[in-house]
């Protein structure tokens, strides 16, 4: 469609100066990484294809696309029962006043700005901003303790902290004394509850700048090389202190282009913004895929994950939308529940539908070019319907990634005509390294690599499998003064070496089989990767929510189940309730438990016995005895982030877990 040329309003002509964005300047380097805040790498250029194409930075993006796209709306935020739209124009223009007001708060070049809150316009602008002002855009966690906080605001030497509201102000006036770069703090939800110097509201704080002349703001801009550093993520630190991965303008601004062309994405696409914004997907695909390809994000309510993530998706229809597996898990649950309440007749017609969803998908993944008979009678009677009620009706791109999917949320999916893509990768390279296709996909695997990226598998066994290896314009700079560190995750040759397992097909489909550090070695010294294992027993009983397989220099291997319970929806605690889905399954089983706690206190035979059942299948297909699971235990309480035993992303946090139910482990090998 042709683009309209909005009027460019207050902005200099500075801002805009080159309309094609083709003045690539990059700053001197003869290293593939750095760890020095200031510091330029050389890039991963090559010689043709879109590995080739020229640097740009991600302000030069956004000025791209203000150009083509200023009219258009860029953010839409519910207010009073409303959407209210920002266009890209005022997206930009909000952007430079932030980094105005940076600017006078003292922000000094490569230093911090951490942002710690729940998605929201203020969010990006405040991020964004950061970067225009020439400092470093840092995410915290919503969900970080005080310390955590502490940690990284000084790790990046941060000079403003931004904070949602007073509950996340309380944390950081805990610890401002042992923040010596803090200059300043901005609100940008709710009043202030105090008034102090150094502390401002959002309105206050964009008003602040005004002052400042556009031609400095200008310069720093303009100032910014595309292999110099925008913005840090920082690890979850489940095997470690964080570290800062630092990421240039060019493994942001190539990697959106790449993986946004992968997916055919267009300048019509709505995108939901939900998950933590301190994590990489969640900015690629919420902030830099729209912006790059001019498209809406809409924010979701902050309860989002506790019950109201559906509504908003009903609401906004999205086209492309990004869940990580737990996610999609939940989804399943709550279909499956709701289906279990439907008429004789309504069931037989799901369960119909889903053979032929399950087979057309089988055929386009086995290229074959054909539906099953009946096909569209079951697109009209249960497709569309479902994916009307998901908010999924105009979705064509639907991921997931962060963490392992199973393969029976994948088929189930896939039996409702919606095809999961699975994206695979890391902080490390920006996001995404591979990605599933709807022309080109596996249901056990994480799809193909980026065109213009290489996988190589480090010290392959007899299986083929190894330890998979990155090279791309995507992979990062270096983690943050940590020059051990970096020199631990990228070989000579500049490799980055993601610590995860796996193969390669014929086809060139990437299949991740584990990860390293995560390898079970038990006292024998064989390496058993846990997730397969967990995902084959959580396939054979619905009831089970989470398995995490134990024996890391044991005799033998063990595993601890959680059963599937409802959750607080303000809490996000888990309730000993079993869901409905988990009630109905005991009662199959001629069970009437209706808690856990009536699970585990009579050891409920009919339950005990289904699971070890299961256990004994999953055991009939180890690869050795060495990986069959001789005990196992049901927990009190499910997983849950309130709980310390999953991340932001609904990942598990192995050593977290081992270290909570180290009592409960050690009971299994007492003789």
């Amino acid at each position: 469609m042709a683009l309209k040329r909005p009027s460019l309003g207050n902005m200099s002509s500075v801002d805009l100066e080159d309309e094609e964005c083709t003045d690539v300047q990059l700053a001197l380097a003869d290293c593939l990484w750095t760890t020095a805040r200031d510091g330029a790498v050389r890039l991963r250029m090559e010689e043709t294809g879109i590995a080739a194409e020229p640097p740009i930075t991600t302000l030069q993006l956004f000025q791209r696309t203000v150009q083509l796209c200023g009219n258009k709306p860029a953010l839409a935020t519910k207010r009073g029962g409303q959407w209210e739209t920002t266009t890209y124009l005022q997206y930009y223009q909000q952007c430079r006043a932030a980094a105005k007001s940076f600017l006078l708060l003292g922000l000094e070049p490569f230093h911090g700005v951490g942002i710690l809150g729940f998605n929201s316009a203020e969010w990006f602008i405040a991020d964004i901003g950061a970067i225009m002002a020439g400092g470093l855009a840092v995410g915290i966690y919503a969900t970080s303790s005080p310390e955590a906080c502490q940690y990284v605001a000084a790790n990046c030497e941060a000079n403003v902290l931004v904070v949602e509201n007073h509950q996340q102000l309380v944390k950081i006036l805990e610890i401002e004394d042992q923040l010596p770069h803090l200059k300043a703090i901005v609100q940008y939800h709710d009043e202030l509850n105090e008034e102090r110097a150094g502390l401002y509201t959002w309105k206050d704080f964009m008003e602040l700048g005004t002052g400042v002349p556009d031609s400095k703001l200008d310069n720093i801009i303009a100032s910014r090389k595309a292999n110099q550093c925008c913005t840090l993520i920082y690890t979850s630190g489940t095997t470690g202190r964080p570290k800062g991965v630092m990421l240039s303008h060019d493994n942001i601004t190539w990697v959106t282009k790449a993986f946004g062309e992968s997916l055919n994405l267009t300048d019509n696409e709505v995108t939901v913004s939900y998950l933590p914004l301190s994590h990489v997907a969640a900015q690629i695909l919420d902030i830099w895929i729209p912006i790059c390809f001019g498209g809406t994000t809409y924010f979701a309510n902050p309860d989002a994950l506790k019950g109201t993530l559906v509504s908003t998706l009903q609401e906004v229809r999205p086209t492309t939308f990004f869940g990580v597996p737990r996610v999609w898990e939940k989804i399943q649950e709550k279909m499956k529940d709701m289906g279990s309440k439907s008429s004789f007749i309504k069931q037989k017609i799901s369960s119909w539908a889903k053979k032929i969803g399950l087979g057309a998908n089988y055929n386009r993944m086995n290229g074959i070019n054909s539906t099953p008979w009946g096909y569209a009678l079951a697109d009209s009677l249960v497709f569309q319907r479902v994916k009307t009620a998901l908010g999924l009706d105009r979705c064509s791109t639907c991921l997931t990634g962060a963490a392992p999917i199973s393969r029976d949320t994948i088929e189930y999916f896939l039996s409702l005509d919606i095809p999961l893509l699975v994206g695979y990768g890391m902080s490390e390279c920006a996001g995404p390294h591979t990605v599933s296709l709807h022309e080109a996909f596996r249901t056990s695997s994480c799809g193909r690599c980026l065109v213009g990226c290489m996988i190589r598998i480090h010290q392959p066994q007899e299986d083929g499998a190894g330890e998979i290896c990155y090279w791309g314009r995507h992979v990062f700079m270096g983690y943050l003064n940590m020059p051990e560190m970096t020199m631990e995750a990228l070989d000579e040759e500049g490799w980055l070496h993601s610590g995860d397992l796996g193969k390669l097909d014929q086809d060139g489909f990437l299949y991740v089989t584990g990860r390293i550090k995560e390898l079970v070695i038990t006292a024998g010294g064989e390496n058993v990767p846990p997730v397969p294992i967990e995902d084959a027993l959580k396939e054979e009983l619905p009831i089970i929510s989470n398995a995490m397989l134990v024996g890391d220099q044991r005799k033998f291997l063990s595993m601890l189940l959680t059963l599937k319970c409802t959750v607080d929806v303000d809490t996000g605690e888990p309730q000993d309730d079993l869901t409905a889905e988990a009630i109905q399954f005991c009662q199959q089983l001629g069970s009437s438990a209706t808690r856990v706690s009536e699970v585990i206190g009579t050891k409920d035979p009919a339950i005990y016995e289904v699971i070890q059942e299961a256990m004994d299948r999953v055991n009939q297909k180890a690869l050795s005895n060495a990986q069959k699971v001789q005990k196992w235990a049901i927990l009190g309480k499910d997983f849950s982030i309130a709980g310390g035993e999953l991340g932001p992303t609904l990942k598990l946090k192995r050593p977290v877990v081992l270290s909570m139910y180290e009592k409960v482990i050690d009971g299994f090998y007492v003789s």
